[in-house]
C-alpha cells in the first residue's frame, strides 16, 4: 500500500512539472483509455483535452440525461408539479419486457403511483428503465412524441452527432451521440438547479404513496458515493452508462477552487484484478482527466481596472498636465499554467495627441481615450476601452478667458459689439467733424479781429 501511494505521488510531481501539449498530456500514465474523450471548462467551453471528440459512439444510458433534462424545464417552469402523483401504466414497459417481481431493486410495478420527482430520481440511478419512458409518456402523451421532443432540443442545441430513438438509453443501433455534443448538452442542463440537485445525489428514498414501496435509490456514478474507491470529492454531479455495445461511460462535471470542468468518457471499459475485483474505467480516466486539469490550467488576471496604462497629454488642465488611463474592464483568461503572465502583448492606442488633436480640459472620470488590445502569439484575446482614471479640472485663468472668447462668439453678441464700434466711429467722425469746423470758425474770427485791429491802428495813425 505505501509502495503504490508513493509511486502515485511521485506521478502527480511529474505531472505538476511538465506543460505537455494535448497529445502528449498523459505521457506519464499512458494513453485514455475510451473510444472518445473531451474535458472542458464549464464557463468558457475552452476545449482543454479530446480525443476523437467529434465521433459518433453509441449513447446508450448517457441519453437520461436529455430526458432529466427536458422534464428539470417543465418542472421549474410550473408546468408539471415535483409533487404530481403519477401511476405506472402497462405502457410504461413498451420495448422493456415484462415486469420482473425479482428484480432487485424491485422494478416499479404497473399499477404503482409515485411522485413526479421521484420517478426523476428513478430515471437518474439508470436502474429503472420504466420511470424514464413514464416521464416520457406523462410530458407527451406518447414515447415516441417525447423522442421527438428530445430530438427538437438536439437541434436547438446544435449537437450535430446526436441522434435519440428512446428516453430511457437501452443501447438502439440508431441512438448516437459524441464527446463532444455530450459536453454541451450536459453544460446546458446544468443550467437547470432541478437537473443538479438529482444529478449531484447520490442515494434518494422515495415517498410512500398507498401501497407503493419505499425504495432507496442510489446513483450509478460511484464518483459520488463517498464509499467507494472512485469517490472524487471534487465531483459535482453525473451520469454513467454501461452497456455491452457501449461500453462504460460517463459525464461528470467537478469544481475546484474557481475552476468548474466537465470530463465526457465514451466507450471506456473494465479491467478484472488479480484479487476479482474490477476497475471501472469510465471512473478512473474521468479521474484522471479531472486531476490533470486541475494540475495544468488555472484562472489569470491578465489586465486588472485598477492598472494604469499610459499617460495622455492634457492642455488647459488645473495643476495637470497629463491623464492616466485604465481599463475599462478587467480581462481573466482560462490558461495553461505554463504560460507566463508578461507574454501577453498589450498593445495600447490613445484617440488623442498632442500635435493635430489633443486633448483638453475640462475632462470628466470615466472618458473613453483609447484601448489596449491584447493579443498572445498572434491571437487576439481582448479589445478594452481605455478610460480617464480621474477628472481634470480647466485651468482657471483658461477658464475665463475660453468663457469671454465663447460670449463674444456668439452672433447676438458680435452684432451689438459690431454696431458699438460703429456707433463710436460715428460719434469720432462727429467730434472730428465739430472739431475741424469749430477749427475753421474760430480761424476766421480770429481773422476778422486781427483785420479790425489792423483797421483801427491805421485809422489812428491818419
Amino acid at each position: 500500500m505505501i509502495k503504490k501511494l508513493a509511486i502515485f505521488l511521485t506521478l502527480i510531481l511529474v505531472l505538476q512539472l511538465f506543460p505537455w501539449s494535448s497529445s502528449e498530456a498523459f505521457e506519464p500514465f499512458g494513453n485514455i483509455a475510451a473510444r472518445s474523450a473531451i474535458l472542458a471548462d464549464m464557463e468558457t467551453g475552452l476545449i482543454l483535452f479530446e480525443l476523437d471528440s467529434q465521433s459518433r459512439q453509441p449513447a446508450d444510458g448517457l441519453t437520461r440525461i436529455m430526458t432529466l433534462y427536458i422534464a428539470s424545464l417543465l418542472v421549474e417552469n410550473d408546468e408539471i408539479s415535483d409533487n404530481e402523483l403519477v401511476i405506472m401504466t402497462e405502457t410504461a414497459w413498451e420495448g422493456l419486457g415484462a415486469y420482473n417481481s425479482e428484480q432487485n431493486p424491485p422494478q416499479i410495478r404497473p399499477g404503482e403511483t409515485m411522485t413526479f420527482i421521484d420517478l426523476m430520481y428513478s430515471a437518474y440511478s439508470g436502474r429503472f428503465p420504466e420511470a424514464c419512458n413514464m416521464i416520457a409518456l406523462r410530458i407527451a402523451g406518447s414515447i415516441s412524441s417525447f423522442v421527438m421532443l428530445m430530438n427538437e432540443k438536439v437541434a436547438d442545441l446544435k449537437l450535430e452527432n446526436t441522434r435519440f430513438v428512446n428516453p430511457h438509453g437501452l443501447h438502439h443501433e440508431n441512438q448516437y451521440t459524441s464527446a463532444y455534443d455530450m459536453f454541451l448538452l450536459y453544460n446546458e442542463a446544468t443550467s437547470s438547479m432541478l437537473f443538479n440537485e438529482i444529478s449531484s445525489s447520490f442515494r434518494h428514498t422515495t415517498e410512500q404513496i398507498d401501497d407503493s414501496p419505499i425504495r432507496t435509490i442510489t446513483s450509478s456514478n460511484d464518483m459520488l458515493n463517498q464509499n467507494s474507491r472512485y469517490y472524487y470529492r471534487s465531483c459535482l454531479s453525473g451520469i454513467s452508462s454501461a452497456t455491452y455495445e457501449g461500453g462504460y461511460s460517463l459525464v461528470a462535471s467537478a469544481r475546484e477552487d474557481d475552476l468548474s470542468l466537465i470530463s465526457v468518457i465514451l466507450g471506456s471499459n473494465a479491467i478484472m484484478n488479480d484479487d476479482n475485483s474490477t476497475n471501472m474505467r469510465n471512473f478512473t480516466e474521468t479521474h484522471r482527466l479531472f486531476m490533470w486539469g486541475y494540475t495544468q490550467y488555472g484562472w489569470r488576471e491578465i489586465i486588472k481596472t485598477t492598472d494604469l496604462l499610459e499617460r495622455v497629454p492634457i492642455k488647459h488642465g488645473a495643476g495637470a498636465d497629463f491623464v492616466n488611463v485604465r481599463p475599462n474592464e478587467s480581462l481573466t483568461l482560462l490558461l495553461r499554467k505554463s504560460v507566463p503572465s508578461d507574454a501577453f502583448i498589450k498593445d495600447i492606442r490613445i484617440f488623442y495627441n498632442e500635435d493635430y488633436n489633443p486633448l483638453v480640459a475640462p475632462i470628466e472620470a470615466g472618458v473613453v481615450l483609447g484601448e489596449v488590445i491584447v493579443s498572445y502569439q498572434n491571437v487576439e484575446y481582448a479589445r478594452i476601452e481605455l478610460v480617464s482614471n480621474t477628472s481634470i479640472d480647466l485651468n482657471g485663468i483658461e477658464f475665463i478667458r475660453l468663457q469671454v472668447f465663447a460670449l463674444l462668439s456668439t452672433p447676438l453678441v458680435r452684432n451689438i459689439i459690431i454696431i458699438l464700434i460703429l456707433i463710436v466711429l460715428a460719434y469720432v467722425a462727429l467730434v472730428v467733424r465739430y472739431n475741424i469746423v469749430r477749427a475753421k470758425r474760430l480761424r476766421r474770427i480770429k481773422l476778422a479781429k486781427e483785420d479790425i485791429a489792423n483797421e483801427r491802428h491805421k485809422n489812428f495813425r491818419e
